[in-house]
C-alpha cells in the first residue's frame, strides 16, 4: 500500500490508472498516524509549486519510517542531490514510467521490468543502458536524459527552453543551442531509419513518436 502526499489531482489519478492502492494524506504526521498494520509500501510525493516544503515532508517520512520515497517534480533540479528523495520522474507522470519506478521501490526481488520501450529502442532505467534491437547504443549520460524525456513524454511538442528546463534544469546557463546539438547527436546514434522519431517542429522545437 502507497502513501500519496499529492497536490496535483492527476498523480492520484495515474496512481488508480496502473493499479496501485494508494491512500491520499496531507503530510508526513498523517503518514504516521494512518500506517496501516502491516506498514506503508513506499510514499508518493509531489514536490509541486514549494519543493522545500514537500523534501521536509519526505526526510520527515525517512527519518521516522524508514520508507522508500518517490518524488514528482517539475525540474530536475528541484531533486538534486536530495538524500531523502530515493527516486523522481519529472511531471506530467508518464504512467508507464510510474509504474516501473514504483516496481522498482517495492519489489523485494528487483526483478520486475525497469524498460521503457519504443519500436526496437529499449531504455534500461537501472542500468542507464540503450538498445536498438539486440544493438547497443553508447550514449553519454545527458543524451541518455534527453532520450529517456522523449520516451515518456511523447507525441507533445516542447520548445527548446521547456526542454532544458525539463532535462538541464532551471540552474542551467546554456543556451537552446544545447538542445540542438543533443538532438543531433540523438539522431544520428538512433541511425537513419529512426531519425525521424525527433522531429522539428518548425517554430516551436521538437516533437517525439
Amino acid at each position: 500500500m502507497i502513501a500519496v502526499i499529492a497536490a496535483r489531482p492527476e498523480l492520484s489519478a495515474a496512481l488508480e490508472a496502473i493499479g496501485v492502492k494508494a491512500v491520499s494524506v496531507t503530510d508526513a504526521t498523517e503518514v504516521t498516524d494512518r500506517q496501516p498494520e502491516a506498514g506503508w509500501d513506499a510514499l508518493v510525493i509531489d514536490l509541486g509549486a514549494d519543493p522545500a516544503r514537500g523534501i521536509a515532508h519526505a526526510r520527515r517520512v525517512t527519518e521516522e519510517l524508514g520508507l522508500p520515497v518517490l518524488a514528482v517534480a517539475d525540474l530536475a533540479a528541484d531533486v538534486a542531490n536530495v538524500s531523502e528523495i530515493d527516486d523522481f520522474l519529472l511531471a506530467p507522470v508518464n504512467l508507464d514510467e510510474l509504474r516501473i519506478r514504483l516496481r522498482r521501490m517495492t519489489s523485494p526481488t528487483g526483478t520486475e521490468d525497469e524498460t521503457l520501450r519504443f519500436k526496437d529502442l529499449e531504455l534500461n532505467l537501472a542500468t542507464y543502458q540503450a538498445t536498438l534491437g539486440v544493438t547497443p547504443v553508447d550514449l553519454t549520460f545527458m543524451e541518455y536524459e534527453l532520450l529517456r524525456f522523449f520516451l515518456t513524454h511523447p507525441t507533445r511538442a516542447w520548445s527548446r527552453a521547456q526542454i532544458l528546463s525539463q532535462v538541464w534544469g532551471y540552474d542551467y546557463f546554456g543556451g537552446s543551442r544545447t538542445v540542438d546539438v543533443h538532438v543531433r547527436r540523438l539522431r544520428a546514434k538512433l541511425g537513419e531509419e529512426r531519425s525521424s522519431w525527433i522531429a522539428t517542429v518548425r517554430s516551436v522545437g521538437y516533437r517525439f513518436g
